[in-house]
């Protein structure tokens, strides 16, 4: 018996709008590997006799699914046993991916069977116009296979025929239409859970984070000429969308590829999986090698331009192209020892052109290793209603509707702004099947923000191979008029460490020098300059006196200087409130005066601070700047935390001559005046 199930808020939205369009996903995963056909055949028919809450209806239409499935596949080893079952009976049903191509010498067209290994059977021209897509590299479907011993005595004969045929699909012209209009029932939320759902994942059981990347791995479903790299551990499903959920993806295991299957075969004019495909996926990438030399240069050509040529003539294709991979070390040692893409095959790994080329690296290593908790036992959308509306979706854009709202950082080049553009559109079409829906600035934010971070990850890749043309990653966005963020990928990002990217406003990184026995101090400053007289002070519980003081120091040179600091802002009508953090032994926060005072400006002017910047100095109550003793320790540290500027008084300035070659090298000196001159310095450009 099948277990009840508990019907949630997502469940009864899902079956009231798409009534005969979902079915129980637990139900379907019962059938995956126990017959030799992909999951939505499976699941398509459970939609067409399990269609019902009712638990015994269930269990009555999974004895019949399983009865058909039984009868109607033939597993290794049956073919003879078919083929011999339509010469005793003269017909036989059964389940089978159906391929048709013409003879030109008969001129007619001929069938194949390939779980029967027939290759020449009979089929009515007028089923092929019907069903073009079994020119295509063909659909699974419910067949009536004949047998004619007439023909069979024949020279040359073609005994097999198909008289009939049905289609596994659900899907219909009018299924984007469906969808949009049945999506209008949930919350974005909602619709997120479902698309999880609807590929097997039970939402509940995993992070934000971990949701995100699987949509990701949907885009390009619904997105032309998509590349995208997936590497990661193994056992999480890195190419179960691309081989069970979607009869419009393509498989192909690791081992060699050929020009002419993939792209096209020059002595046929046959054109290849790319432009019959809308997905075509390389499993296990590491052992991917092609049978001509130029096939990397080929498939180069075609994910930069989505064109590639045969003989004079270049030929269009729009199959998006996934290769995933394994990672045989953890992330934090494969940055070490290379880069995050050299599980890729050696001709690709270390060439910044083809890495270039791909529009979004995917974290495979933020997707859980799955286990059947995993595994939703909730309704979802048939895969194969849903896979024809993704289908349907390549052909539409969401990038009008957005534009003009979204303005994105000089450092993002030409291609940078396609790739991040490319994965923005996959990710509103996914949320937003219905292409007159206003897309709100919370989803848009959320699109932006993947696509930025897959986006740079690439781009940290080919920093690090050490081209200079790659060095500037600080990606950030703006959505209409307001201020400035900057995206990093996780696997680099730290809350103590110091980035290259600039930090949000308000925020900066101080080095106070120490006392006594404890040496310099690392402090993260995270302050706030909010319009209307409120709260002020220090948000630190039982802060120490020093640090007390330093804010203090740093509230009234605000005050004094605002006209020069902050313009027509007054700090006395605003909230001023700092928290502050020491990441090392010294945890007193005194002389950290100056740099509490650009994190107040920064918060008030709503403009970020350099990356990489780390201020140091103390003010006293009249503007004056304090003399700092140990520069040159305050340098050694400041390299050893990563920063790549020291930002400090002029008066310091003899003190560095005798810093070490490494600090000289890698850390640029920013001396200051006063007040204003540091604040102007400090502020990213």
């Amino acid at each position: 018996m099948t277990d009840m199930i508990t019907l949630d808020l997502i469940d009864e939205l899902a079956a009231s709008a798409f009534e005969g369009y979902v079915v129980r996903k637990d139900l379907a995963q019962q059938f995956k590997g126990a017959y030799p056909v992909p999951t939505y055949v499976g699941e398509f028919l459970i939609g067409r006799y399990c269609a019902t809450t009712d638990q015994e209806e269930i269990e009555e239409g999974l004895q019949i699914v399983r009865r058909l499935l039984a009868d109607r596949t033939v597993r290794a080893g049956e073919e003879e046993l078919f083929k011999s079952r339509a010469r005793e009976r003269m017909t036989v049903k059964l389940i089978d991916l159906v391929k048709a191509r013409l003879d030109a010498r008969s001129n007619m067209y001929v069938a194949e069977l390939p779980s029967l290994r027939l290759k020449d059977v009979r089929i009515d021209d007028a089923v092929v116009r019907d069903n073009e897509r079994m020119l295509t590299g063909g659909f699974y479907a419910e067949v009536d296979l004949y047998y004619d011993a007439v023909i069979a005595d024949e020279n040359n004969g073609k005994p097999f025929a198909i008289g009939s045929l049905r289609p596994i699909q659900l899907s219909t012209r009018d299924s984007l239409e469906k969808l949009a209009k049945g999506r209008s029932s949930f919350t974005t939320e909602q619709w997120k859970h479902l698309l999880l759902r609807s590929v097997g994942f039970e939402p509940e059981t995993l992070t934000q984070r971990e949701q995100d990347v699987l949509l990701l791995r949907m885009v390009p479903f619904v997105q032309r000429n998509y590349n995208m790299v997936e590497l990661g551990p193994r056992g999480t499903g890195k190419s179960h969308l691309y081989q069970q959920v979607s009869p419009y993806a393509h498989l192909i295991s690791g081992g060699k590829a050929t020009v002419a299957r993939m792209f096209v075969n020059n002595a046929t004019g046959q054109r290849g999986l790319v432009a019959q495909f809308d997905v075509v996926c390389f499993d296990e990438v590491s052992g991917v090698s092609f049978d001509q030399k130029d096939g990397v240069n080929i498939m180069k050509g075609y994910m930069e331009s989505g064109e590639f040529s045969r003989g004079r003539e270049s030929i269009r294709a729009d199959g998006s192209l996934v290769l995933v991979g394994n990672f045989d070390v953890d992330v934090a040692h494969q940055q070490r020892i290379g880069h995050l893409l050299s599980p890729l095959p050696p001709e690709m790994r270390d060439d910044t052109a083809f890495m270039d080329r791909i529009h979004a690296y995917l974290p495979g290593w933020d997707v859980p290793k799955l286990n059947p908790t995993y595994f939703t036992h909730h309704f979802g959308l048939v895969s194969d209603f849903l896979s024809e509306c993704w289908s349907h979706l390549r052909t539409q854009s969401r990038l009008t509707s957005i534009q003009g709202r979204v303005n994105y950082s000089d450092a993002l080049s030409g291609r940078d702004l396609s790739a991040v553009n490319k994965t923005v559109d996959g990710l509103l079409k996914l949320l937003y099947p219905d292409a007159e829906t206003q897309v709100s600035d919370e989803d848009l934010e959320w699109a932006i923000r993947i696509a930025l971070e897959c986006r740079r990850r690439v781009k940290e890749q080919q920093r690090r191979i050490g081209t200079a043309e790659f060095r500037n990653t600080h990606f950030g966005y703006r959505i209409g008029e307001g201020i400035e963020h900057f995206v990093s990928t996780p696997e680099l990002a730290s809350p103590d460490s110091i980035e290259l990217d600039p930090l949000p406003p308000g925020q900066a990184w101080a080095i106070a020098e120490g006392s006594g026995e404890v040496g310099p101090g690392l402090y993260r400053i995270e302050a706030a300059g909010t319009p209307g007289a409120g709260a002020r002070g220090l948000l630190n519980q039982a802060a120490p006196a020093p640090l007390r003081e330093s804010f203090k120091v740093a509230e009234q040179n605000l005050i004094a200087q605002s006209r020069g600091l902050v313009g027509d802002r007054d700090p006395r009508e605003h909230s001023l409130t700092a928290q502050i953090r020491a990441l090392d032994a010294a945890k007193s926060g005194a002389g950290l005066g100056l740099p509490i005072l650009l994190a107040l400006a920064s918060a008030m002017l709503q403009r970020s601070l350099k990356g990489g910047l780390i201020a140091v100095g103390n003010l006293s109550l009249g503007g004056g700047i304090e003399t700092i003793l140990n520069a040159a320790a305050l340098a050694e540290h400041a390299m050893e935390k990563g920063a790549t500027a020291l930002l400090l008084p002029v008066s310091a300035r003899r003190q560095l001559l005798d810093v070490s070659d490494e600090v000289a090298t890698n850390v640029t000196f920013l001396f200051y005046r006063d007040a204003q001159d540091a604040l102007v310095k400090a502020l990213d450009e």
